[in-house]
């Protein structure tokens, strides 16, 4: 299974001959300068109200807010950045040819605007400054989780109840409740890393999910079996408990022990960071036993709540070399 393709997203070009589609989404938003004056100018079509200013602020090709730099045509129609750059500098509205024009005053109502954060519905009860808001909302913590599963590249996104049913209906995920585990890895051809089963177990316990991911890759010039643990939550959550995994036969043994992290952190940034227990093909091969052309690994551990004091690590390896 190839995990080195990434999620693209999508791109549109406009040109002459498509029509844009406004789609738009009203969002409460809040003025900095409140008064009845401007209130009832507002009700009576003077002064537009935030929620229109906001629909202005929306850009008419991605629907997405704008952001300093807006542009304009000629005839003070407006769009983002971004788009300025896909659409062949025709105005997307009235196909006029785009300048390099700033729209400076539409720029300066965003400065007098407090939005609330767009993860509101999912609780977060912030509201910001119009330039603030985006930045926040990439760290929100009400923001959605992107499932876990490794093994295949899934855009689903939720928050933890909804992926845990996720990972049972649709990936078909093993779940267990219990802060102790005991797998056993068997593949017939270990050489063969690019065929590698990319394995998850989901365990229940403490009130929390955790993830047991088990996989092999490649690493320098040999292929490494690695098995860490990702706590279904935020980062702060996760500094609560250690886990501890262990592998080993015929008198040898490799013991991890350390702080799941939390499934904010991509798979990937998981494993390329080596943190979990890592397990060269050699001494892979060695725990196997028989005629090392087939791997038969346990791996057991256990997880466990304890609150990280400061300064404490997160624990390490120790990966022998067999010659």
């Amino acid at each position: 299974m190839d995990l080195d393709s990434m999620d693209c997203a999508s791109t549109i070009d406009v040109t002459d001959d498509e029509e844009i589609h406004q789609d738009r989404h009203s969002y409460a938003s809040v003025s900095k300068h409140h008064s009845n004056n401007s209130n009832a100018n507002a009700a009576s079509g003077l002064l537009p109200t935030t929620t229109s200013v906001h629909e202005l602020l929306e850009c008419p090709v991605c629907t997405n807010s704008m952001y300093p730099p807006i542009h304009q045509c000629h005839n003070g129609h407006t769009l983002c950045s971004t788009c300025k750059n896909r659409v062949h500098n025709r105005c997307p509205t009235c196909r006029q040819e785009l300048g390099d024009i700033r729209c400076l005053a539409l720029e300066k109502v965003a400065e007098s605007l407090e939005l609330p954060c767009k993860y509101m519905s999912l609780g977060c009860p912030e509201i910001f400054p119009y330039y603030s808001k985006l930045k926040h909302e990439t760290v929100c913590n009400f923001r959605p989780y992107n499932c876990p599963y490794a093994g295949s590249e899934c855009s689903v996104m939720g928050d933890i109840p909804f992926l845990v049913a996720h990972l049972r209906d649709d990936h078909k995920v093993d779940m267990h409740s219990g802060c102790t585990f005991n797998h056993r890895y068997v593949k017939s051809n270990p050489r063969e890393v690019e065929n590698a089963t990319w394995m998850l177990t989901v365990f229940h316990c403490f009130g929390q999910y955790f993830c047991l991911h088990f996989e092999a890759f490649q690493l320098g010039m040999a292929p490494v079996y690695m098995a860490f643990l990702r706590f279904m939550g935020d980062e702060t959550e996760a500094r609560n408990y250690n886990y501890s995994l262990e592998v080993g036969g015929y008198g040898r043994k490799l013991i991890w022990e350390g702080t799941p992290r939390s499934v904010r952190d991509s798979h990937r940034k998981v494993r390329d960071s080596h943190d979990g227990l890592i397990i060269q093909r050699n001494m892979a091969l060695f725990f196997s036993g028989g005629d090392r052309k087939e791997l038969k690994l346990r791996v057991t551990g256990r997880i466990w709540k304890e609150q990280q004091q400061s300064g404490e690590g997160g624990g390490g390896a120790c990966i022998p070399n067999l010659s």
